[in-house]
């Protein structure tokens, strides 16, 4: 069987190749379909978000501030920085009192090109509200905030904040806490090394879970797509053309999660060599074979320039693409 992987095509000849590790489970963390290693421990990075938003929902930080789906949806997020985005966090800040300087996060260059492109034409000068984790860190303040815990350090290993997320992940992806790698993410917070099967079953008991804190934190993510990525990104359209029946969330270095409630499932993929550019196709297919074995239909042609992407030169022609190769192993 040949091994599940992403092509990158130029002029007609594949140029290189970018072998993928997935894992599918119910919830329950029985397979379904894997490829490669599905047991890979790897970092889980921004896939977490939705299970680090989980903490402060279920601690009771979310309602005290007026934080509603929009905001549950920015903490879940990996944002491009648009002016929606970089409102929201602000306001976020503001209702739980917080200085943006109090934010961890460091700046950096905005995800979409389009908006970074705007920024520098503009010279804006960037601050953390325009990371991609500031709703994530804002949520994280606002734990602290309603805790009474420090706001120093609070993204830091240790602090309470960090604590109360760490025992959440160990219970949502069924992982003893203590087999669980701890780091630090590129946003400064800590982040977490685990099994790819571990990842796909958190996301399998999140699509099922009737729990209320678990369900707000979906049903965000579903209702506003928009700011979980943003234009022009698969989270954002994938979650939009579903409509429910798919909750995705990116994660750095070739990282991508998803839950697909009506099948009682959850997929974590891995691009080996960490090559972002192909977790977006990798996962479209997964997600298309796993569906059509299961009797799951969805608008798949309407995310076909996610599913086959082209790649252009400096004159914005195509010069070749990305695409899918390979088999997956169902159980």
């Amino acid at each position: 069987m040949d091994a599940f992987a992403v092509e990158s095509t130029r002029s007609g000849f594949v140029e290189s190749v970018h072998s993928v590790h997935v894992a599918v489970v119910d919830a329950e963390g029985r397979w379904v379909a894997a490829s490669g290693a599905p047991e890979r421990r790897t970092w889980w990075r921004s896939a977490a978000k939705p299970f680090q938003a989980l903490a402060v929902v279920e601690e009771g930080a979310a309602d005290p501030f007026g934080f509603g789906a929009r905001e549950l949806a920015l903490m879940c997020g990996s944002h491009s920085s648009e002016p929606v985005h970089r409102s929201l966090a602000m306001s976020m800040l503001r209702a739980c009192g917080v200085e943006e300087s109090l934010l961890a996060c460091g700046p950096h260059p905005p995800l979409s090109q389009a908006v970074a492109d705007e920024a520098m034409r503009a010279g804006v000068v960037i601050t953390p509200r325009w990371s991609n984790c500031s709703g994530k860190h804002a949520g994280m303040l606002a734990l602290a905030r309603h805790r009474g815990w420090s706001l120093t350090g609070y993204a830091r290993q240790g602090h309470p904040v960090q604590e109360r997320i760490l025992e959440g992940v160990a219970r949502w992806t069924g992982e003893p806490r203590e087999s669980l790698w701890l780091g630090v993410d590129g946003c400064t917070a800590v982040c977490f090394g685990l099994p790819l099967a571990a990842m796909a079953r958190a996301y399998a008991r999140l699509g099922v879970a009737e729990e209320p804190s678990a369900r707000r934190v979906r049903e965000a993510m579903v209702a506003h797509p928009e700011l979980v990525a943003g234009a022009r990104r698969l989270c954002t359209e994938l979650m939009a053309v579903t409509r429910g029946e798919v909750v995705a969330k990116v994660g750095a270095e070739g990282i991508y999660c998803a839950a697909l409630p009506s099948l009682g499932l959850g997929v974590a993929l891995k691009v080996a060599d960490g090559d972002a550019r192909c977790a977006p196709p990798a996962l479209l297919e997964v997600l298309r074979r796993v569906g059509e074995r299961q009797g799951l239909r969805l608008p798949w042609s309407d995310l076909g320039h996610h599913a086959t992407p082209e790649l252009r030169n400096t004159r914005g022609e195509v010069v070749g693409g990305l695409r899918v190769t390979g088999a997956l192993d169902f159980r």
